[in-house]
């Protein structure tokens, strides 16, 4: 859960400031909605609706707006796996029903929500954008049928897909949406590289202040998220820092004393200077994978358990044992089951 909850802070505390989401909602809404959607009345809201076993995956922004005149919702999605859900139009769907639910009580009507999901994963987003993608042989129904059907579309926003070039808006845009595109797809030089880049550009915000916050903002989700991310990279990165932000050595070595104290890299250090690196890599790595494989099955058993009402010991047992891989295939899947024996023909 740690680097999830790393990828659900960085989400938050980036979209979630004012600035940051209208320069974002400014900079990459289709034309036909900017001249709908008044950004500037842009407002967060609170709540999450998203369910609890799903956390793991998936982190929400809801903010009212004046949509064409009246009031309306813009719903962001941000999803932190590495893999798109194949089911993420039904996963939104069951959010904005929970806006609606609660906005009809003061309403008295259902609000236009816009929704928008966000995305960074390793692998490419190759499912389609509409609830009709999900309906069986939806296209092979008459008319008549799909009158009765309700379907909808969502925006995508593949980060992993982003050039350079494509990257627009304001600093912290720029700098988020890069470091959202590359950190689960690039090396460390990389991250690094995008790191000493934002050491310049935050030079241009006038307030300082603000430009340090976000700095300690996006170093925390790099240290939170890359287990590969060495004393030597952070010493190397506090000397070139040093050289081009004025107040990069102070800046870093603040950053540094706070994070020796909540321990984000006194066991790196310490791992170093015993000569231990690469086992203390491999190590994490490991955690990493079990960690990430008791999630999947816990998420997989309770999909399974909310379509059948029941999965036996022996079964739980058998999906616990089972590798990420395969895991990933059963959740994928989990609408076209018939039956748990489909399910029991993963298990050896």
């Amino acid at each position: 859960m740690k680097i999830q909850n790393a990828h659900d802070r960085f989400f938050k505390n980036t979209f979630g400031n004012i600035t940051i989401a209208k320069d974002f909602l400014n900079n990459y809404l289709p034309q036909s909605l900017i001249d709908l959607v008044d950004v500037d009345t842009l407002e967060p809201q609170r709540d999450s609706h998203i369910d609890e076993e799903f956390k793991e995956s998936f982190s929400d922004l809801l903010f009212k707006a004046r949509i064409d005149n009246k009031e309306g919702y813009v719903y962001m999605l941000f999803e932190h796996k590495s893999y798109p859900s194949r089911d993420i139009a039904f996963q939104l769907l069951k959010y904005m029903v929970r806006i609606w639910e609660r906005k009809i009580k003061e309403l008295g009507c259902l609000p236009v929500i816009i929704p928008l999901v966000i995305y960074h994963g390793k692998d490419n987003w190759n499912i389609g954008l509409k609830l009709e993608n999900m309906i069986l042989e939806y296209n092979k129904l008459p008319e008549d049928i799909k009158l009765f059907i309700p379907n909808y579309r969502y925006l995508l926003y593949d980060f992993s897909n982003f050039t350079d070039k494509e990257i627009k808006g304001e600093v912290r845009n720029i700098i988020t949406i890069k470091i959202m595109r590359d950190i689960q797809r690039r090396g460390i030089g990389s991250i690094l590289e995008i790191l000493l880049e934002a050491a310049i550009l935050l030079q241009q915000l006038e307030d300082k202040q603000t430009g340090l916050g976000y700095f300690e903002i996006l170093i925390r989700y790099v240290f939170g998220t890359r287990t590969d991310f060495t004393k030597h990279d952070y010493d190397g990165l506090i000397r070139k820092i040093e050289t081009t932000y004025p107040e990069g050595s102070e800046i870093i070595m603040t950053l540094a004393e706070k994070f020796r104290k909540e321990g984000l890299i006194q066991g790196m250090e310490k791992g170093i200077e015993k000569g231990m690196e690469k086992g203390m890599e491999k190590g994490m790595e490991k955690g990493m994978e079990k960690g990430e494989t008791r999630a999947l099955a816990r998420t997989a058993i309770k999909l399974l358990t909310r379509k059948f009402d029941f999965v036996s010991e022996d079964l739980k047992r058998g999906i616990g044992e089972l590798d990420v891989p395969t895991l990933e295939v059963i959740i994928d899947n989990i609408f076209e089951y018939n039956s748990l024996d489909d399910v029991r023909k993963y298990i050896r």
